[in-house]
């Protein structure tokens, strides 16, 4: 298999709510099964709000949770590890204290499924990726992800078979 210097992508979804929100990562550039061009994604990091910026709009004394998924497939909410679309996926679950509610503490920062844990990455034969959140109650927020990937060529068969599998 040739490999391609690594590259990064990057994506950004906000928070609405209680909604479950989602945008498209086109990687129609990179990937392209009939060509035999694939992606593998070598390591994920996740930021949760912007840069210098506290999650906002949190009650006193209060408890909630921001949720992402990265998956092969367009969802309409967030699905579990067990359906084969699921990249990864992670949850910042964050809590006030009486007289705190400007001050978030972060409890619980949990990666569900993690690329960089794995041997040999994740590889890709789809044309898009979606990146989805959710979040509890009292948070106004967004999730961005950068990728550490690079491209690489199989069989046309293989190329195929795992673009089939991830659909």
């Amino acid at each position: 298999m040739a490999r391609s210097d690594s590259f990064f992508l990057r994506a950004t979804v906000p928070t609405d709510t209680t909604a479950f929100n989602q945008v498209q990562i086109d990687l129609g550039s990179v990937v392209n099964v009939l060509a035999k061009d694939i992606l593998r994604i070598h390591n994920i990091q996740v930021e949760y709000g912007q840069p210098a910026e506290n999650i906002q709009n949190l009650a006193v004394d209060s408890q909630t949770e921001l949720s992402f998924q990265l998956t092969t497939q367009s969802q309409g909410d967030l699905v579990p590890l067990s359906n084969r679309s699921v990249v990864s996926s992670g949850q910042l679950k964050v809590s006030t204290g009486p007289q705190t509610a400007d001050v978030p503490i972060v409890y619980s920062d949990t990666m569900n499924a993690s690329i960089q844990e794995w041997t040999n990455g994740y590889l890709i034969a789809v044309e898009s990726l979606y990146l989805g959140c959710k979040q509890g109650a009292d948070i106004l927020s967004q999730v961005s992800i950068i990728l550490e990937c690079t491209s690489e060529t199989m069989s046309q068969a293989a190329a195929m078979a795992l673009s089939l599998s991830q659909q």
